[in-house]
């Protein structure tokens, strides 16, 4: 296998990304996190750098890149704010369901907007009963008089104040008794459409999540992506591939500001008249916290690059976002223990990371979900 490297453009695009983060995320990002304040302003400005629309066309307002340059933007972003990353990462998902099954329609419709930032995008599947059995979802869709009349609810949503979203409801039953699933655009400001509870988070805070309340909601006929029962193909697609990288990003990001903390603390911490960082067991914490930063890393990018050259990548993001999402709360433990008093100190970023990376354990499926794919394709794919 062939080792896998930055090409110069990757790199240009991490420099520019990382420079923006430093400015503009950095300095703000406690205050997002401690007033759960979405910071909605820096889109437009993500826009101009084509941080979102990045694996758009250019033809509809992207910057043409893909998968791997995506990962690199959630990756530098999530550096200082994770929840920033989220918002990004479901403008994202709900924008992918469109690019990838929308019709050219829908597309010269949507996504210019959405690249530039002007109007945020989202993707709502999760319901009260449960978001891991996807054909149990209960909001429907009918066709009545030629529009599509929606009644539901969903939970968990981020980006659940965006003005567009994708969603999933069932519009029949298939032959083995189950719900066959679409996918619509609802807009905002549609009547019947509504935001309900925000939800008050423990990490990722500075993306707002919550409910969303669909009470006879009447779109049109052609807001269905695709044809009446793909709502879990692309459901799955989404999140599979799309959602569950950038939850890797996120922690990868996570994972980085983990390390570069805690070199930063041990080299500066005096103890005995020396940096801690000349303690063994100081040494031992920062050489775990870096394993699990390069081996996520190569996880992730690794799964990008797969899915760019468009081999199937499913498997490889499930381990990604299982073992990234772990590896981060690790990470972050091991900077608070490096810390000592200072690590449970709001005016430093390791209890973030650890609420953040808490956080992201359900996003896009729980590691417990993500063990049962990889098993699932082990035990498939390694036959003797």
């Amino acid at each position: 296998m062939q080792f896998f490297q930055f090409t110069e453009d990757q790199e240009m695009l991490r420099k520019s990304v990382k420079e923006f983060a430093k400015a503009e995320v950095a300095p703000k990002a406690a205050e997002w996190d401690e007033q759960d304040c979405f910071p909605i302003e820096l889109f437009p400005t993500m826009g101009e750098m084509g941080i979102n629309g990045i694996f758009v066309d250019e033809e509809y307002g992207g910057a043409g890149m893909g998968h791997v340059e995506r990962a690199i933007c959630i990756e530098e972003i999530s550096r200082y704010s994770g929840g920033l990353g989220i918002a990004l990462m479901t403008h994202h998902l709900g924008m992918s369901a469109i690019y990838d099954f929308g019709s050219d329609e829908q597309k010269r419709k949507y996504l210019p907007e959405l690249c530039a930032g002007t109007k945020i995008c989202g993707l709502a599947v999760t319901e009260p009963g449960g978001g891991s059995d996807f054909s149990g979802q209960k909001t429907t869709a009918e066709l009545i008089d030629g529009q599509w009349v929606l009644n539901g609810r969903k939970c968990f949503i981020t980006n659940h104040n965006a003005d567009a979203s994708v969603i999933t409801a069932v519009t029949g039953v298939d032959e083995r008794g189950r719900n066959r699933l679409s996918a619509f655009i609802v807009e905002k400001g549609t009547p019947g459409f509504s935001t309900g509870r925000k939800e008050h988070k423990l990490g990722l805070r500075g993306s707002v999540t919550g409910d969303l309340i669909l009470n006879n909601v009447k779109i049109p006929e052609s807001n269905i992506i695709g044809k009446s029962g793909d709502g879990s193909k692309i459901g799955m697609a989404c999140i599979g591939e799309v959602g569950r990288a950038g939850m890797s990003a996120i922690c990868v990001g996570i994972l980085r500001g983990c390390l570069e903390e805690a070199v930063k603390f041990a080299n500066e911490r005096m103890l005995y008249g020396k940096p801690i960082a000349k303690l063994q067991a100081i040494q031992l914490e920062i050489a775990n916290i870096r394993t699990e930063y390069e081996a996520a890393k190569l996880l992730l990018y690794y799964a990008a690059s797969k899915k760019d050259t468009k081999q199937p990548a499913t498997p490889d993001f499930s381990i990604a976002k299982y073992y990234s999402t772990e590896a981060a709360v690790r990470a972050s433990k091991s900077v608070m223990n490096l810390m000592g008093g200072y690590g449970v100190i709001n005016e430093y970023p390791a209890g973030r990371f650890l609420r953040d990376s808490l956080a992201s354990i359900p996003s896009g499926g729980t590691s417990h979900i993500q063990q049962i794919i990889i098993a699932s394709n082990t035990l498939s794919s390694f036959k003797a």
